[in-house]
């Protein structure tokens, strides 16, 4: 047990210092790097930031796909007593500008990213450029293996604290500018220590990397856990190859949110040609089946597999427990990670799980969940009036609205700033009517609207199963749901028209936030005029309405 994840760095690289921790992946070629190479490397870099930056304390900004040369420029710059601002590789030129001024970016690392001509327009005057192994740019910049290399056998000559502000993380901004949430040494080491407990992973357990490292989930739960544990990770070359790489790596933890897992189901789906023949082969052998599917996605050995960022269709969680995957979920945001979680031994679909460790939580009077633990956030960089609202005498409150049901389990109900009036201005909350709805086997993605209508609107994306499936069903399969909806929810939050998209929300339509959550305002700004209408004219002829978009 150490106090920064520079000492752990230092342990593993002293301990098995010829071990790997690193497999890049090129095609058919893996890359291998050992502790001591991935050690050697991070202290060159910050030799060299100690003599050509400002620090300690200077903001770097870290802009690349999931590699190996991610790890290495993070621990870097951590070493030399620097932050490192991670940047989505998705990120638009608007946010893009506003990260880097807030911030006053000295450095950004460039790796292989999609977005490098947006970003590249908006680069602040006099920011340095250094470009990671694979990457080219036009602009002036320093190449890795011009200032690394050379310096192999340098150390910095920062000593890290607990309390270093070692990351400045921001928020996906499904509304608004997002918040810079401070990280330190603490508020990774404390919270990984903690929800170790509950994935009960072994010694030199191994890691699957291919969510953006940018987003605080998979930071901890695969960089700066497997460098706690001494883990190995393998990097996932592109989305287009997770079967291939999955199988390869055979993790013993993978974080998936909802719409990863949904995705890895179509496949399935796809690959064994519909889910009638994967229900008739169940019904054959199902353990056989079950075998071959869980080699298929590489998890035949995993331990623990998490679903969490947001709610998971309860058809989905049962979906994969046919094969033998039990889907657990949890809760974490960025604020404050590892708070709660099912488990093997404690566990209720539909719940975020109970508290991990020692963690204390509270609802307020208006339900929303709060919560007490070592090892949060600091708060919000340069930012100390939203600090004040959500860190209040060492509770954090989350923004969730959350129930406790008699055995200690958690609920999330919805968003404390979700709450919208209708027409009648009466208050509806979104979230519980959408997890009513989820639960059809239809549908992918779905979003409530409802903010001044006559009724609610659902917007929904269907599954890959249904997309299949003849039009005329389906629709009328999502009336009956939208009906028998309406049987359970009060007569204002009623709903009165389902709006079917035919194109999947994604990050790159603005749909999605880079974490894969559902930006609500891009939801009613494409489709809230039309859904307005449709939901006058349900009210109008008293009758539930669907149409296709």
């Amino acid at each position: 047990m150490y106090d920064t994840l520079i000492e752990y760095l230092e342990h593993w690289a002293n301990e098995n210092p010829d071990d790997t921790w690193l497999r890049d992946v090129h095609g058919d070629n893996v890359t291998e790097w050992s502790w001591q190479q991935v050690r050697d490397h991070a202290y060159a870099l910050a030799a060299w930031q100690e003599e050509n930056l400002s620090g300690p304390g200077a903001r770097i900004g870290l802009l690349s796909r999931n590699c190996a040369h991610w790890f290495m420029a993070d621990l870097g710059n951590i070493a030399a007593g620097n932050v490192t601002v991670p940047m989505f590789t998705t990120l638009p030129g608007d946010t893009a500008r506003y990260v880097m001024e807030f911030t006053e970016m000295e450095l950004l690392f460039v790796g292989q990213t999609e977005n490098w001509e947006q970003v590249s327009a908006v680069l602040p005057e006099g920011i340095k450029i250094v470009t990671l192994p694979g990457a080219e740019v036009e602009q002036a910049h320093a190449h890795w293996n011009d200032i690394v290399p050379p310096r192999l056998g340098e150390k910095p000559r920062y000593e890290c604290q607990r309390d270093d502000l070692v990351s400045i993380v921001f928020t996906s901004g499904t509304t608004g500018v997002p918040k810079g949430v401070m990280q330190t040494h603490d508020s990774n080491v404390i919270p990984i220590n903690r929800f170790d407990v509950a994935f009960a992973l072994p010694p030199r357990a191994r890691f699957f990397s291919y969510l953006p490292l940018s987003h605080i989930a998979e930071r901890q739960i695969v960089e700066y856990a497997s460098l706690m544990k001494g883990g190995d990770v393998y990097f996932n070359e592109n989305l287009l190859t997770i079967l291939r790489d999955l199988p390869a790596c055979q993790p013993h933890m993978m974080f998936g949110p909802p719409r990863v897992w949904e995705q890895l189901q179509q496949v399935i789906i796809g690959h064994f040609g519909g889910q009638e023949e994967i229900d008739k082969a169940l019904a054959e052998d199902a353990d056989a089946m079950g075998k071959q599917v869980r080699d298929m996605l590489g998890l035949d050995g995993a331990i623990y597999l998490l679903t969490a960022a947001a709610p998971t269709p309860p058809s989905l969680i049962h979906w994969y427990e046919q094969f033998g995957l039990t889907l657990m979920e949890g809760f974490g945001q960025t604020e404050a990670m590892g708070l709660l979680a099912n488990s093997h031994e404690s566990r209720k679909i539909g719940s975020i799980g109970k508290p991990v460790g020692e963690v204390d939580i509270r609802l307020t009077e208006e339900d929303e969940l709060c919560c007490r633990a070592e090892g949060l956030s600091p708060g919000y960089y340069k930012q100390a009036e939203k600090t004040a609202e959500t860190f209040v005498d060492g509770w954090v409150h989350t923004g969730d609205k959350a129930r406790i049901d008699e055995d200690g389990f958690v609920f999330l109900t919805g968003r404390v700033k979700d709450y919208f009036k209708t027409i009648q201005g009466k208050f509806v909350a979104p979230t519980p009517i959408e997890n009513e709805f989820a639960k059809n086997p239809h549908t992918e993605q779905i979003c409530l609207l409802g903010r001044g209508y006559s009724k609610t609107v659902m917007v929904c994306v269907l599954s890959g199963l249904a997309q299949q499936a003849e039009r005329n069903s389906v629709e009328a399969a999502l009336r009956d749901v939208a009906a028998r909806v309406n049987e359970e929810v009060d007569k204002h939050a009623r709903l009165g028209a389902v709006i079917i998209s035919t194109e999947p929300w994604t990050i790159e339509n603005s749909m999605l936030t880079p974490t894969l959550k559902i930006r609500r305002e891009q939801v009613e700004e494409r489709f809230g005029e039309r859904a307005r209408d449709l939901a006058r004219t349900a009210a109008e002829q008293g009758e539930l309405l669907a149409e296709w978009l």
